[in-house]
């Protein structure tokens, strides 16, 4: 995801923080339950202010309402790396396989392409799957995803390099 799509994504859930504050709804947690998909951005900021659980609980609201796409990319990165949560490979594998499987108009969904390409590539927290690893990785590359495609080319020095021994 771009800085710019990351400062429009906080500007967002920064002004639904301050109509919090205007409503005296100033807690994270006064946005778990909200009928407002807006909360799944204000997901995002939740866990970069450190209040995991709640960034969990908005963003499983998120998966189980809309199957929304950047909560399974968050939600995922959270049991990846263990924020607030016991890392599980697989479980944030799984994640990243739903997200990625949404419709090619689905918002971030490129994103997601990219996360499980790369996932299968390395075989975290799935079996190592390098043909559809690329398979995934160039889907990624052609929604848009810069990132999958320096992927792709690092993975194709890497084969360069591997026959060449």
């Amino acid at each position: 995801m771009s800085r710019k799509t990351h400062a429009v994504l906080l500007g967002l859930a920064m002004v639904c923080a301050n109509q919090a504050t205007a409503n005296n709804e100033m807690s994270y947690e006064a946005y778990i339950d909200s009928p407002k998909r807006i909360k799944c951005m204000y997901g995002y900021v939740t866990a970069k202010t450190g209040n995991f659980s709640a960034a969990k609980a908005i963003f499983e609201d998120c998966v189980a309402r809309w199957n929304d796409v950047y909560s399974l990319i968050w939600l995922a990165q959270m049991y990846e790396n263990g924020s607030g949560v016991e890392p599980d490979l697989a479980k944030a594998a799984a994640l990243l396989k739903q997200g990625a499987e949404q419709a090619d108009e689905v918002s971030y969904v490129g994103l997601a392409r990219y996360h499980w390409g790369v996932a299968l590539a390395e075989g975290r927290g799935v079996q190592a799957d390098p043909q559809h690893a690329r398979e995934w990785l160039q889907r990624a590359a052609a929604d848009g995803q810069s990132e999958a495609s320096e992927y792709l080319k690092q993975m194709d020095a890497a084969a360069k390099t591997e026959s060449a021994l």
